[in-house]
């Protein structure tokens, strides 16, 4: 199999480069941090793995994976900050992102559907299945998401609309993961159609981050808001985050454009089907590429300079997935349309049945 390339964009060194640069970050334990000296989160660390992948690093794909598994708490959970130094791992943060738990089913299904290797699905199925029930016990009346729990073990009882989002997707990778070793979890799929409708219909049901670029375009990266609706929600706000020539911006009212944040926008937009506009943010993002294959974090005008001085593993691991995408390369380029994955549930009144279904009358909210 060749290498991934995207033409007129990256060719297939530079992307192996960007996947090396990765690899370089990664710790002896198998734990990518966001970059050397820096901590890792589990995320971020699943995105990383993922790039690698697709670039055929497999051997330190599969490192980063027995991270996850051998971490994980017996709750289901990982802390927000580790770090590796001298002496090894430490937590620097012990609160607990439902989403950066969510986040290791779609590391495992992009897995299943690059190599489909049998035995490493049922070596990570116990991992995913504790992360994803975890995650679903934290789920509010109305269908979204607390977005954490404290280091002391106390649940926030808000949601992220971003984060939310994402966990659409791992709640779909995790039912397909169940389908494949015939462990079903309706459960699962009651809980990712009452959080699809939550995003959907009721962005006022979490906490107002809308000045941030993922807020606005996470719905449909996510999969809660598809087709030509889709393509509204992300024309509806484009000159707000989109500078062009550039990329995106992270946060609406500021100067600052992050690639991380315009490759999955890439993602997003072909999710959607806008393929041509994908292209031409790709190839806009383009100069924040460094010489050893590394991705600025972010840049900021009227300045024109880099900012913060660093090369961010996961901006580098969101750049191949993104090319993966549009090149239509390997056997997961598809995962963010939602190709191979369940469907979403239809629930008629699903506002009323969210609130039944935990015990409570629409009109407690």
């Amino acid at each position: 199999m060749t290498a991934l390339s995207l033409p007129g964009v990256l060719t297939a060194r530079q992307l192996r480069a960007t996947a090396e640069h990765i690899a370089a970050q990664q710790c002896a334990s198998g734990l990518i941090p966001w970059f050397p000296g820096h901590h890792g989160d589990p995320w971020d660390h699943v995105e990383g793995a993922m790039a690698l992948a697709v670039c055929g690093l497999a051997d330190e794909a599969r490192a980063a994976y027995e991270w996850s598994a051998t971490t994980q708490a017996p709750d289901g959970t990982w802390p927000m900050e580790t770090v590796w130094g001298d002496d090894g791992e430490r937590v620097t943060d012990a609160s607990v992102d439902t989403n950066q738990c969510a986040y290791v089913a779609v590391g495992v299904w992009h897995h299943w559907r690059l190599t489909h290797d049998r035995r490493f699905v049922e070596a990570m199925w116990p991992t995913v299945r504790r992360a994803i029930d975890f995650v679903c016990d934290l789920q509010l009346p109305g269908g979204a998401i607390r977005w954490a729990r404290d280091a002391a073990g106390v649940r926030h009882e808000y949601a992220l609309l971003t984060g939310s989002a994402s966990i659409v997707t791992s709640l779909r990778c995790a039912m397909a993961l169940a389908d494949l070793v015939d462990d079903p979890h309706p459960d699962w799929e009651l809980s990712a159609a009452r959080l699809a409708h939550a995003v959907a219909v009721h962005p006022d049901a979490f906490e107002d981050k809308s000045r941030w670029s993922m807020d606005w375009y996470y719905p449909v990266l996510g999969g809660a808001i598809r087709g030509a609706g889709g393509r509204a929600h992300l024309a509806a706000r484009w000159d707000e985050f989109v500078v062009p020539g550039r990329g995106v911006r992270c946060v609406a009212d500021r100067p600052w454009v992050t690639a991380a944040e315009t490759a999955e926008l890439v993602l997003a937009l072909d999710a959607v089907g806008e393929t041509e506009s994908a292209a031409r943010l790709m190839r806009d993002i383009q100069f924040c590429r460094a010489e050893d294959g590394g991705y600025w974090t972010g840049w900021v005008f009227p300045e024109d300079d880099f900012w913060p001085a660093e090369k961010s593993s996961w901006t580098a691991a969101a750049i191949i997935l993104a090319a993966d995408a549009l090149a239509g390369y390997s056997p997961a380029h598809a995962l963010f349309r939602g190709t191979g994955l369940p469907r979403l549930l239809e629930i008629a009144d699903c506002d009323e049945y969210c609130y039944v279904h935990a015990g409570r009358s629409a009109d407690e909210s």
